[in-house]
C-alpha cells in the first residue's frame, strides 16, 4: 500500500539538515531502487525553487511499504528524526486516484 509521511521541522533546522542530508538522502535512493518510492522533497520556507538560507519547514515523502507500522517505522528512523531536525512525523495511508 502507498503511504505519505508528512514531517514538520524545527525552527531553523537548516544546519541539521546539512549535516545529516547525505544519510537522509541514501535511504531515499535506496526506496528508489526498490521501485518503492514515489515522490520525495522538502517544502522550502519560502515561495522560491531554492530557498537559501530561509530554508525548509519539513517534507514530504510517498511511498510503498507492507504496512501502517513498517511505515511508521521507516519515517522513525530516518536521521533527520534522530538529528532533530524534524518537530513531528504524520504516516498515513494514501490512496492514489489521479494521475
Amino acid at each position: 500500500m502507498i503511504y505519505v509521511i508528512f514531517s514538520q521541522d524545527v525552527e531553523n533546522s537548516l544546519p541539521k539538515r546539512a549535516q545529516v542530508r547525505p544519510a537522509h538522502v541514501e535511504r531515499l535512493q535506496a526506496l528508489k531502487e526498490q521501485g518503492r518510492l514515489i515522490i520525495a522533497g522538502p517544502c522550502p520556507a519560502i515561495d522560491a525553487e531554492d530557498p537559501g538560507e530561509a530554508g525548509f519547514t519539513g517534507s514530504m515523502i510517498v511511498a510503498e511499504f507492507d504496512s501502517l507500522e513498517d511505515a511508521q517505522a521507516w519515517a522513525d528512523a530516518d536521521p533527520y528524526f534522530d538529528a532533530g531536525v524534524y518537530e513531528s512525523v504524520i504516516v498515513k495511508p494514501y490512496k492514489k486516484v489521479l494521475p
